[in-house]
């Protein structure tokens, strides 16, 4: 049987949910911020908000660029990487 690497058989990126309670994402490149309404996510696919109530991260992992949430989610969003005159109202977007 030939060599597979495990990390060509796993989705670049994907979210999974289930009712509005759990999420599990893959593709994660790091987790920008957090707190139980908000996680600030940066994905292969650019940045992901996700907000909701008594959010929890249940599980991360790093290596595998793995995130499980559970709490209420009410809302994912993406936001494109910003260009060179967009930087600065990036995070002013996102926080208002």
């Amino acid at each position: 049987m030939p060599y597979t690497d495990p990390r060509q058989e796993r989705p670049e990126h994907e979210i999974v949910m289930s009712k509005r309670e759990t999420l599990s994402i893959t593709g994660v490149r790091h987790v920008e911020s957090f707190d139980n309404e908000e996680f600030l996510l940066e994905t292969v696919q650019g940045y992901l908000s996700i907000k909701g109530k008594q959010l929890q991260m249940v599980n991360l992992d790093v290596e595998r660029g793995h995130v499980s949430l559970k709490g209420r989610i009410d809302d994912l969003l993406y936001i494109d990487e910003p260009g060179p005159q967009e930087t600065k109202g990036l995070f002013s977007k996102l926080f208002r």
